[in-house]
């Protein structure tokens, strides 16, 4: 058989190579198990067989090791970022004492959606054109493999998700499923963010809708209407009492995207935070400012 980094195999010892270790053999291929990488509790010698995972060295060489590694090829991995190199990409920890390459062609160009190290993502394992084991982020076509239905009572309840694929028009995370399964698929749009979302972030969200046909989930950052409603009326008056004339140049008139920008709300919930404060009879609004009522100024 031919060996090919990124796998198990079981191999037989061949011959030992003091004081590099010892060589392993398919019958056709011979490849190098340092004394370093032997883990065996037991004393090994040649004849015997042992299961090794093949990885390229810090020379580019073919080399085995029997620590067991996060992730092997043909499988999804949740890997932390460890380390950013300025040319080459992120480094992943995955379970060797060497770590894992993403490059950069493969991360989202806005820096934005980049992720940052502390973050795990999901990948799988590839290689370069060297052979030489490099990362991939994972997509929809290897996670929904793994993932589960969302059950219906999970409607309204506040999970954890992690981004694996962060886009202009919403966030796409896997959301922990706990003792039930790796995960669920659900989507953010994006007039339920509070913010943008890089790939790989953690996040508490609530779900707001269960897909019948798929089990997937729709997702909101923000509370329900009617609790979001006092939270973001609250921040609009922090920020009027803020400012020195209690005015600010915001209105329901003003596009969605500057107030999704400065506010971290959506247009709608906007409004209906202006209406109950005006309502109050806290705020009003004139040629597209709104202010304080002056009994609120007072009340600072």
């Amino acid at each position: 058989m031919s060996m090919e980094a990124g796998t198990l195999v079981n191999l037989e010892i061949a011959r030992e190579v003091p004081p590099n270790g010892f060589f392993l053999t398919d019958g056709e291929e011979d490849v190098l198990l340092p004394y370093s990488e032997i883990v065996s509790e037991d004393r090994i010698a040649v004849g015997d067989h042992v299961e090794v995972f093949l990885y390229f060295d810090t020379l580019d060489r073919l080399t085995a090791t029997m620590k067991t590694p996060l992730i092997i090829l043909g499988e999804v991995g949740l890997l932390e970022v460890v380390d950013v190199h300025p040319r080459f990409g992120y480094f992943l920890e995955m379970g060797l004492g060497r770590h894992l390459l993403l490059p950069y062609r493969h991360v989202p160009e806005m820096e934005e959606l980049r992720p940052q190290v502390g973050d795990r993502l999901y990948v799988t394992l590839s290689h370069d054109k060297q052979g030489r084991l490099v990362a991939l982020l994972a997509g929809e076509e290897e996670l929904e493999q793994l993932c589960m239905r969302a059950p219906v009572s999970w409607k309204n309840l506040w999970v954890e998700a992690r981004v694996y694929k962060p886009l202009q028009m919403g966030s796409f995370v896997v959301c922990d499923a706990g003792v039930l399964g790796f995960g669920v698929i659900g989507l953010i749009p994006s007039h339920e963010r509070t913010r943008l979302l890089r790939v790989g972030e953690q996040v508490k969200v609530r779900v707001t809708f269960v897909r019948e046909e798929d089990g997937r989930v729709n997702l909101s950052m923000r509370l329900p209407k009617e609790l979001g409603l006092d939270e973001d009326s609250q921040r609009i008056l922090e920020m009027l009492r803020e400012r020195q004339d209690g005015g600010m140049p915001y209105s329901d008139q003003t596009p969605a995207d500057i107030i999704n920008d400065r506010f971290g709300m959506s247009k709608s919930a906007f409004k209906r935070a202006l209406g109950k404060l005006m309502k109050e009879n806290k705020i009003v609004q004139k040629e597209n400012w709104t202010y304080l009522k002056e009994d609120e100024e007072g009340s600072q």
